[in-house]
């Protein structure tokens, strides 16, 4: 028993790397020959241990026949019956089988046919390490004297026979890496005399059982990567001699017993990888002797206790992926023989202590994505060993440390979205062990060219997002092993050096938006590993080198924003695999070369603003898999070649400003695309009817209508105000319905066949299911009108606003209702609700739109419980839904549309949180020519100022109550307390007074977490916006297409740390 123990001692995770080996088979065989001499002496005469031998080796020969052939020429020497000689056999003084070691051997079968009965003697049976299958047999239960099974790494399956726990002289029991499945058995506590126990790698289930601690004395106990759930039993407090606790890998919940704390031996404590909860209890810190804890992966809430400091003898420390909070303990400073500290992921926040430099023996250090402040500690240079350093994601300050590499070692280095300032530090540029160096998005500045040297095993290095200038050096082409190389954003100029091309490994290359000039070399072209290369926005000049075609992986092409100069080439076509093609805002002349029709993977597509020439070339319609496409503002002219009509994959075009003529396409890119798209050619003609709604009330298709409108007389009412002047017959009796029907659909079958459904079979089918509107299936009521839901024959899902009536069956807001059908004809765009059909009855009028699951806006911010769901980035996404439908609107309809009753009851949302823009009835066409004077209109709380002292409608009316729609969103209430407060102030330095003294982070919906690393840069810049679009003053707000630009950008890091951003800062 005790060279068990002994052995055991040695054991470190994973356990399948030193579970048993033969030598200790050998030792544990002599060691306890003695003990089978005394127990079978009385009973073992030369006649019964012939008979005896017999028996053994007809078992063993028996499930040797069972396996495969491969398995029984490697037990070629089990012939005859003496075992003793037998490859994997070892006897006693008796010549009875006490041992079987076949680990590794290669055995392919089952167990169901060895007989263990037969092996009365049998100490230790090591299978492991072999390709058995089938279950475990339960008659193993009947080796009595068995003190060591190993089965592990096997493919065995079933459950765990309770039968085992019936060998109550077992030491040792290791079934790790199978397929084993089930509970663990309740009386697994009956294994009294048990040191070791390995269940780990199987897919077994249910609760740890209670019955665990009436183990007896193990020293090591692994369960780890199972399934089992349920919280850690406290009873696992009695097994006060284990030295390893792995249970890893599971769903395991609830909190980490304090009973914990009583195992005094523990070395190796793993609770990683579930899903545990609650805070980490202080007794942790009684584990003296611990040497490895990893709780990583969890749900641990609270901070890390103290007490953590008194685990002198930890080695390694990993806490990340939980929601530990509060600041990183001073104590744990005395920590000093650690080697591994991992705390990233988490919410740490305060200043990283100094004490940290005490642990000089760190090679691995990870706090990324945490909320960290403050500078490095200039204790950070004592730690000379370090192979791993990150810091990125925090709001940390000030210098890096400057000896970060002074011993060499550091590999890793990380510190991208942080507030750093300075230069790179010195003991970088001679770092050649360095491999992975990330320093984007911080305030860095410094002369790249001197900063850095030669790194031989670089792989990937960023710097993009900072202040560095300077020229690239030619060392970079000595960077053989390096592959991603990102200096964007910066402030670098000079040349590209042509020695840039040795660096073959190359798969990513980004050196946009920064001043370098020159030609692209030709050199690149050796870069044929290359995945993505961006140049854009720098001043580069030149043609594009012909050898750029060499890039046969290249999936990203950017050379926009440049003065290129020349053809595009045709050798492009040899970037067969190209996904993103952009050489837009150039000076790229001659025509666009049919090639590119063969880039077949190419989804994005932009040569705008350049100067081409000639016509669109057929093959580009043949790019099945392209979404994105703009020619826009060349020179190019005649028709679009037809083969663009089958490109069912394209989203969004735009070839304004050129000189082209003749239909659109049959494709609902070209049909749909917003004016802008489309403006500025010589002579474009409109899409089939078909395809888009139709304007000519006059042309006759009969067989697709979708829903259908009846004329009465009523007065000045007529729909021809609606419809561009078509003039419809005068209904007077209800007895003339059926002639009224063919009329109808005579004059006006194409109006909606884009819903190809029958207008008297819709008509009739809201009528049934909504049992003649009936109130209980109402699902919401406004000012002109009831909502229902409503599910036509097809099973569609549509919502029919029915407008209110007054006397004599009239609509009580006529003009409401004329206008959201005007409106709504004229648009189409993603975050504007789809109108499918209207129908004006004397009996009812409404209309049909898409229905919209989510509910509105609203809604959803009231919804305790929903919006827990509606979180940050969800909110930014409906925030830019709205700016782009207002855009839309503004900027690309002619003649501009104001909605005029923005708010958030009239925002939609869609499952995806997706916003559409509902309620037009207030909307109004902007004439160019006119004051645009018209009656008040809109909801109290949104509307804009100037409203109460003039008539005049602007587009900036919708900006007003946009910013107050933008503020209600992040703030999850109306924001009309926080307007007031802010416009009380008697002067604009009072108001900008009274909001310095205002957190951002105060004001924002408290039911979330605050936003943090990029949602919060973003949720900045939107408040920002939002406030813009509150001035007084109509001109002095922005347009709804300067903030969709200004949303567009990708944002820097924030200049001071989230929390301490006020509302004075966003309104200067």
């Amino acid at each position: 028993m005790q060279l068990i123990k002994v052995m055991m001692s040695l054991i470190q995770r994973p356990i399948s790397h030193c579970l048993f080996t033969a030598a200790f088979i050998i030792i544990l065989a002599l060691a306890s020959s003695f003990h089978v001499a005394i127990s079978s002496s009385s009973a073992t005469s030369p006649s019964n241990i012939g008979t005896m031998m017999g028996r053994e080796a007809e078992a063993l020969l028996e499930w040797k026949a069972s396996l495969d052939n491969q398995s029984q020429f490697r037990l070629s020497s089990w012939v005859g019956n003496i075992t003793c000689h037998w490859v994997g056999i070892f006897c006693n003084n008796f010549s009875s089988i006490s041992h079987v070691n076949l680990t590794g051997v290669g055995l392919k079968g089952t167990l169901y046919s060895f007989s263990f009965s037969t092996l009365h003697s049998l100490i230790s049976l090591n299978l492991s390490y072999n390709l058995l299958y089938g279950t475990i047999p339960s008659h193993l239960g009947n080796l009595s004297e068995l003190t060591y099974l190993d089965l592990s790494a096997n493919q065995l399956s079933g459950i765990i026979p309770p039968e085992l726990c019936q060998l109550t002289s077992l030491a040792w029991l290791n079934l790790y890496q199978n397929n084993l499945s089930g509970l663990i058995p309740t009386s697994i506590g009956n294994l009294s005399n048990l040191s070791a126990l390995s269940l780990s790698n199987n897919t077994l289930s249910g609760p740890i059982p209670e019955e665990i601690g009436k183990l007896g004395f193990p020293s090591k106990l692994s369960l780890s990567m199972n399934n089992l759930s349920g919280p850690i039993p406290a009873s696992i407090g009695n097994l006060s001699n284990l030295s390893t606790l792995y249970l890893w890998g599971n769903n395991l919940c609830g909190s980490i017993p304090s009973s914990i704390g009583n195992l005094s031996n523990l070395v190796n404590l793993d609770l990683s990888e579930n899903k545990l909860s609650g805070p980490i209890p202080e007794e942790i810190g009684k584990l003296g002797f611990l040497s490895y804890l990893a709780l990583f992966m969890n749900d641990l809430t609270g901070s890390i206790p103290a007490s953590i400091g008194n685990l002198s003898n930890l080695a390694h420390l990993s806490l990340s992926d939980n929601k530990l909070s509060g600041p990183i303990p001073d104590e744990i400073g005395n920590l000093t023989k650690l080697t591994v500290l991992h705390l990233q992921i988490n919410k740490l926040s305060g200043y990283i202590p100094p004490e940290i430099g005490k642990l000089k023996l760190l090679t691995t250090l990870q706090l990324f994505m945490n909320e960290l402040n403050g500078s490095i500690p200039f204790q950070f240079n004592n730690l000379t060993d370090l192979e791993v350093l990150t810091f990125s994601e925090n709001m940390l300050s000030g210098y890096l440390p400057q000896n970060v590499c002074n011993g060499g070692s550091l590999q890793n280095f990380i510190a991208h979205d942080n507030y750093f300032i300075g230069s790179i530090p010195k003991s970088l540029r001679n770092c050649t062990s360095l491999i992975k160096l990330n320093l984007q998005r911080n305030h860095l500045g410094g002369n790249i060219s001197k900063d850095l040297g030669i790194y031989p095993n670089l792989i990937k290095i960023d710097l993009s997002y900072n202040n560095f200038h300077g020229e690239l050096s030619q060392k970079w082409g000595k960077c053989q092993s390096l592959q991603s190389l990102k200096l964007s954003n910066n402030r670098i100029s000079g040349v590209i050096p042509p020695q840039l091309g040795g660096s073959i490994q190359l798969h990513l290359l980004d050196l946009s938006f920064n001043h370098i000039v020159g030609q692209i070399p030709k050199e690149l072209g050796r870069l044929t590993s290359l995945f993505l290369l961006n140049l854009g926005d720098n001043k580069l000049s030149g043609s594009i080198p012909l050898e750029i075609g060499m890039l046969s992986n290249l999936q990203y092409l950017v050379l926009s924003a440049n003065d290129l100069t020349g053809s595009i080439p045709k050798q492009i076509e040899g970037c067969s695999i190209l996904l993103n093609l952009s050489l837009s805002k150039n000076k790229l002349r001659g025509a666009i070369p049919s090639e590119i029709g063969n880039l077949n993977s190419l989804e994005m597509l932009d040569l705008s603003e350049n100067s081409l020439i000639g016509k669109i070339p057929p093959p580009l319609g043949d790019m099945k898999r392209l979404e994105t496409m703009n020619l826009s503002h060349n020179d190019l002219s005649g028709s679009i070649p037809y083969t663009f009509g089958e490109m069912s994959s394209l989203i969004s075009v735009d070839i304004s400003y050129n000189r082209l003529e003749g239909p659109l396409p049959n494709n609902k890119a070209f049909c749909w695309a917003p004016f802008g798209a489309l403006r500025n050619n010589s002579g474009l003609k409109a899409c089939p009817s078909s395809i888009t709604w139709s304007k000519n009330y006059g042309e006759k298709r009969q067989n697709k209508v979708v829903i259908f409108f009846i004329v009465p007389i009523l007065g000045a009412m007529f729909l021809s105000l609606i419809v561009f002047g078509i003039l419809y017959h005068v209904l007077k009796r209800q007895g003339k319905r059926n002639e009224v029907n063919n009329l109808r659909e005579a004059q006006n079958g194409n109006m909606f066949e884009i819903w190809s459904y029958d207008g008297k079979m819709a008509y009739e089918s809201i009528i049934e299911a909504t049992e003649g509107f009936d109130s209980k299936h109402c699902v919401g009521v406004g000012g002109c009108g009831s909502v229902y839901k409503v599910e036509l024959q097809t099973d569609q899902v549509v919502a029919v606003k029915k407008f209110h009536s007054i006397q004599d069956n009239r609509i009580a807001n006529a003009k409401a209702f004329e206008n959201e059908i005007h409106a709504l004809l004229e648009i189409r765009h993603r975050n504007i609700v789809k109108l499918y059909g209207f129908c004006s009855h004397p009996r009812h009028s409404f209309l049909v739109y898409e229905f919209l699951e989510g509910g509105s806006l609203k809604e959803i911010l009231s919804n305790k419980k929903e919006i827990v769901n509606f979180e940050w980035v969800k909110r930014v996404n409906v925030v830019k839904g709205v700016v782009d439908a207002l855009s839309y609107m503004h900027h690309d309809c002619f003649p501009p549309i104001v909605h005029r009753d923005i708010s958030s009851k009239n925002i939609m949302l869609d499952l995806e949180y997706e916003a559409h823009i509902s309620d037009f009835g207030t909307a109004k066409f902007l004439n160019p020519d006119s004051l645009n004077q018209t009656s008040f209109a809109g909801t109290f709380g949104y509307t804009a100022p100037e409203l109460a002292y003039t008539m005049e409608v602007n587009e900036k009316c919708d900006v007003y109550s946009f910013g107050v729609v933008t503020l209600e969103v992040i703030m999850g209430k109306h924001p009309g307390d926080l307007i007031s407060l802010l416009s009380s102030s008697s002067s604009s330095s009072a108001t900008t007074s009274t909001a310095h003294g205002i957190l951002l982070k105060d004001v924002l919906d408290q039911r979330l977490e605050p936003p943090r690393n990029q949602v919060a840069r973003i949720v900045v810049s939107v408040a920002k916006l939002a406030f813009a679009c509150l001035e007084t003053n109509p001109q002095s707000r922005p347009t709804m297409q300067q903030i969709s630009r200004e949303l567009s950008i990708e944002r820097s890091p924030l200049s001071e740390m989230f929390g301490e951003i006020t509302l004075g800062q966003l309104l200067v």
